[in-house]
């Protein structure tokens, strides 16, 4: 392991900050970051330790939406007749997040260390843009976040498993999901921020002992500067979550399509180039 240095920790938790909330895939943009500059990999475990500070954003961007869902979730399960939308938001969740909880840990193993290979990120950079352009193009987008079903909620958790593969995107993934189930695309953004709570925190605390005494190669960040780079991902992640919300609400998410693309070239040329190196 090569120490990280001050520096890196405040790159990559902006990084991290500005990224995990775009359809563009945080953890791929932390393993291409790490490996562009510095050629090596900062790891699984600190970009799941820093995406504690992304949560924490959504947790205080969404704690009114939160409050509101736990406490009528509690209510629902003794009171039948207050089992409204807030009750039903609740269970969606928690069973949309049953599929990437056993997943994660089956191929926990394979997740950080396989799946950080630059030219597999590079390629599910562009495949799944190319997911996204197409939902995006045959979304109906007629379903606000008040028609969401059990069904949306198991295929969006479904989707969220894809995630667990660097360069595809959590939010790209079940906001896809959401859209190809006719979902308004405010709506599918909304629910995958909800959606990814538990898991990515599960994640995060799951990772805190590995990401203390990392083994192996790679980057190897202290206390102090994991704690920084999550500071700096809860304040630059909390800013663009106001900032997507607003541009979906105008903007069709072609935009992050072409981006991912042109990163995915770039990254290929680099590789094949010989200037960085696939793992």
């Amino acid at each position: 392991m090569i120490d990280m240095t001050w520096l890196q920790a405040i790159i990559l938790g902006a990084v991290q900050g500005l990224t995990e909330f775009l359809p563009i895939s945080s953890s791929g943009h932390l393993r291409i970051v790490s490996g562009v500059f510095w050629n090596e990999d900062a790891g699984a475990s600190f970009t799941a330790v820093t995406q504690l500070g992304t949560e924490a954003a959504v947790l205080l961007f969404f704690w009114r939406d939160i409050v509101r869902i736990v406490k009528a979730w509690f209510v629902g399960l003794t009171k039948k007749d207050e089992r409204g939308l807030d009750y039903r938001m609740g269970w969606y969740v928690i069973i949309a997040t049953i599929p990437i909880g056993v997943l994660g840990l089956l191929f926990k193993d394979q997740i950080r260390t396989g799946a950080r290979n630059l030219y597999l990120i590079a390629f599910m950079l562009i495949a799944f843009a190319i997911v996204i352009a197409v939902a995006e193009k045959v979304g109906r987008k007629e379903r606000p976040i008040e028609k969401l079903t059990t069904r949306d909620g198991i295929v969006m958790g479904l989707a969220q498993c894809l995630a667990l593969v660097p360069g595809v995107s959590r939010s790209g993934a079940t906001t896809s999901a959401g859209l190809f189930l006719g979902l308004e695309r405010e709506a599918a953004v909304r629910f995958s921020f909800l959606l990814a709570i538990p898991a990515v925190t599960a994640s995060g605390l799951f990772s805190l002992p590995d990401a203390f005494e990392p083994v192996g190669t790679g980057l190897a960040a202290s206390g102090p500067q994991l704690l920084l780079a999550t500071v700096i991902a809860f304040g630059l992640g909390y800013a663009s979550i106001a900032w997507l919300l607003k541009f979906v609400a105008n903007h069709s998410l072609y935009w992050f399509v072409g981006y991912r693309i042109v990163l995915g070239v770039v990254v290929l040329g680099l590789l094949a180039g010989g200037v960085v190196s696939a793992t």
